[in-house]
């Protein structure tokens, strides 16, 4: 949580809130006419571009962040008057590629919720600032004209819609200011329970969405542990166990040679050795499939290295770290990129792979992508490599995306959140 519990309404009518949300209100009395009045402008001539050359539609993009640009102005803007803990809105983005991934991004930006409420919440308080600088001047007239017998003695003097003569004003004028100022006052306080009501709800949708995004990583987690601990027991079962037994079976049968055949047995034992060879070779690789230490010892550029230097097809690697990112979110980029080479390896027959990796701790994010130039068609199966990649980014918070149309090229991109 953040400075205050959205169960107990923090102090919003304290004498420095009031008089902030007046002053707040004065001022979007005008503001809010220019926002409405530049979003009508959009509109009508991004509707009339559409119906004339179709060009209107790069308007109606500009009118979407343009609101958005406002809704999050509204919401910063009653965060830091009122303190409710909100998290600021941040941009929508769509996990498709390309243009339709364009459209789809400008489409999940324009639904919104938290965006609209931000925009309804303007709208009522460029309202109630108009009211607000109507009672802020009647207050200031009423004042006025407690002092009409001193500058206007024998005139007569107008508050509002009343006029008096200069005796009467000096009475009814700090009356018409009191009265202005217990609605003003009152307008202050109707401005602190709209946007509870109507701003404040964000956070707890936001507690909601991070409550699905951690039961999300949890589910990514078990599945990946799932999913790995699958991949150990068939490579051992399949590779190193079948290896071993014969090892064994070898050397019983030298053992039943070494008197009565000698060399027979000698060349028996020369294979059983180099199958214990293979053996602690594979049994190397499937350990370095749990853990990498060279990833500890000198860093995600050196392991990468020792991946592409290994694989069966040429690899174009391109690493620019800025920092280091936490060896969790390195380990999660690692084990995608290696996968992704033995992937590629068995089944894309590529010629070529490029792989992409930046770091920007400053910005919280490592991001890597791994192209091959092979046949395509890869998709994700329960249980397999890319299921397996998937589920271990997505256990650390984590987004992935995979691009394989039939005929290539095949492209996967992650994104991970920094840890240092």
């Amino acid at each position: 949580m953040t400075s205050h519990d959205l169960g107990a309404a923090p102090r919003m009518h304290t004498p420095l809130k009031l008089l902030g949300a007046v002053a707040h209100l004065v001022v979007l009395g005008f503001w809010g006419v220019f926002v409405f009045s530049v979003a009508a402008t959009l509109l009508g001539l991004g509707l009339g571009g559409l119906l004339l050359a179709g060009l209107g539609a790069i308007v109606l993009f500009g009118l979407v962040y343009f609101l958005y640009a406002a809704a999050f102005l509204e919401t910063a803007r009653v965060e830091g008057l009122y303190g409710f803990g909100l998290t600021m809105l941040r941009p929508r983005r769509s996990p498709k590629r390309g243009f339709v991934g364009f459209l789809h991004t400008v489409w999940l930006q324009f639904i919104d919720g938290g965006m609209w409420r931000a925009l309804a919440h303007l709208a009522i308080a460029t309202l109630l600032g108009w009211v607000a600088f109507a009672l802020a001047g009647l207050a200031v007239a009423g004042l006025t004209g407690a002092f009409a017998p001193l500058y206007m003695p024998d005139g007569n003097v107008s508050i509002g819609w009343f006029q008096f003569n200069a005796l009467w004003a000096a009475i009814g004028g700090p009356l018409i200011a009191l009265v202005a100022l217990g609605l003003l006052l009152g307008i202050a306080m109707l401005h602190g329970v709209l946007a509870r009501v109507i701003i404040a709800p964000m956070r707890e949708t936001q507690l909601a969405a991070q409550a699905r995004d951690a039961s999300e990583q949890r589910q990514g987690a078990i599945r990946a542990s799932e999913v790995e601990r699958t991949r150990i027991e068939r490579d051992l079962h399949d590779g190193v166990q079948p290896r071993l037994v014969s090892v064994g079976m070898t050397l019983g049968l030298a053992q039943q040679k070494i008197d009565s055949d000698p060399a027979a047995a000698k060349e028996l034992i020369g294979e059983a050795h180099t199958s214990t060879k293979a053996a602690i070779t594979e049994l190397r690789q499937l350990a370095r499939g749990i853990h990498a230490s060279v990833l500890d010892d000198r860093g995600l550029d050196a392991a990468l290295s020792a991946v592409a230097s290994r694989s069966h097809i040429p690899v174009s690697l391109d690493v620019r770290m800025s920092g280091a990112c936490g060896r969790d979110a390195e380990a999660a980029v690692y084990f995608a990129i290696a996968e992704t080479l033995t992937n590629a390896a068995k089944h894309s027959r590529a010629t070529d792979v490029r792989v992409t990796v930046r770091a920007r701790p400053d910005g919280g994010l490592l991001w890597a992508r791994v192209e091959d130039n092979g046949m395509g068609g890869a998709h994700v199966v329960p249980g397999g490599g890319l299921d397996g990649i998937q589920n271990r980014i997505a256990a650390i918070g984590g987004t992935s995306r995979i691009d394989s149309p039939v005929g290539g090229p095949t492209s996967l991109e992650v994104s991970v959140p920094c840890a240092s």
